[in-house]
């Protein structure tokens, strides 16, 4: 900052849920980058997927349109997936079923998204999936959920990184699956590696934001931003969490630097022509819903927050409403069974 380098910042603007009063030196950070045109919303806990419209997304479309209101920001963005857990800040952002019915949920959502914040809207690329199927068939999703508002891509490289590792894919490979010209942004960041006990010997990457970024994510960097024509903003993210010794400092700041070189050496002057604005927004007055998909992810989510091994929560699964359905649970790696039990009960407790 004090060298003038942080040429954007991004916000997670429904993350201070817990926070009664915001300092005055961080209402005049936003105010500083927002009058520049520099300031983008990053969106953690609507559940862009759930399959019944609850009073939690109401009260988050309303709190963005008073920080839209308050600030002004260049775009705005959410993940994919939906939350579990009792409520949207005791839940992890999990998979969907890719179905007429949750594009159709999906892309009501980002209509609804988009009136409320009155500028472009994006979302983020999966780090987490059940199968290499899913991985595969993830781009040409957010493709035509995009769609109808015109909307853009986060390329988390780090998220790529995970499926990269925990398939066996490589980076050309699943980079070309993505409709790279709605790409707006990019994320890097780090994470953690959980050994498997489902799959012995086998090392899972966690897209956890706790570690500095890998020497493979600014590879994928270098060649992403040649990729995507309408790349705007570089983003890298880091848990202040994980920033407890000199060490880890240090390491962030070398990562923030590396990162700077790359985009400054690509010299790149890109006429956006894109604006990611939707031609025409009509927000329906119903509320698309689908009570049956809602009734699978509470039963999902139950079983994910309460098995006490893998096992368990397959046997479980075998038993439930998503056993032969679209969900195709029959298709799911162990592995990546064992990773979600832990991803649910991380989130579970920490909240």
């Amino acid at each position: 900052m004090e060298a003038s380098r942080v040429e954007a910042i991004e916000w997670a603007f429904d993350t201070l849920f817990n926070v009664t009063e915001v300092p005055s030196w961080f209402e005049e950070l936003l105010t500083a980058y927002s009058q520049e045109n520099r300031l983008i919303g990053h969106g953690v806990f609507f559940s862009l997927f759930s399959g019944k419209w609850l009073p939690e997304q109401e009260s988050w479309l309303k709190h963005l349109r008073k920080v839209s209101n308050d600030f002004h920001f260049d775009h705005v963005t959410e993940h994919f997936g939906f939350m579990t857990g009792k409520d949207f800040h005791h839940g992890a952002p999990l998979n969907i079923p890719y179905t007429t019915a949750t594009l159709d949920i999906g892309r009501d959502r980002l209509k609804r998204i988009c009136e409320a914040c009155s500028c472009p809207v994006g979302l983020e690329n999966l780090a987490f999936s059940y199968s290499p199927e899913e991985v595969k068939k993830h781009g040409a999703f957010l493709d035509q959920l995009l769609e109808p508002v015109n909307g853009f891509i986060i390329l988390d490289l780090h998220n790529l990184y995970c499926q990269v590792h925990n398939f066996n894919l490589s980076f050309d490979d699943i980079s070309m699956l993505y409709p790279l010209h709605r790409v707006r942004e990019i994320h890097i960041s780090g994470g953690s590696w959980e050994n498997s006990i489902a799959t012995p010997g086998r090392n899972i990457r966690r897209d956890t934001h706790d570690d500095a970024v890998p020497e493979e994510v600014f590879a994928y960097l270098e060649k992403a931003i040649d990729l995507c024509p309408h790349l705007k903003y570089v983003v890298m993210e880091q848990l202040g969490t994980g920033l407890y010794t000199d060490a880890s400092k240090i390491a962030f700041r070398n990562d923030f630097l590396r990162m700077d070189d790359i985009i400054k050496n690509k010299n790149k002057t890109i006429a956006v022509a894109n604006s990611f604005l939707p031609e025409t927004l009509i927000v329906p007055p119903e509320v698309k819903e689908d009570l049956s998909l809602y009734q699978q992810q509470l039963e999902l989510s139950n079983i994910l927050e309460t098995a006490l091994s893998y096992e368990t929560a397959m046997t479980a699964l075998s038993s439930s409403s998503l056993a032969h359905s679209a969900w195709q649970i029959e298709q799911w790696d162990p592995a990546m069974i064992e990773t979600a039990v832990n991803i649910a009960q991380k989130w579970k407790k920490k909240t």
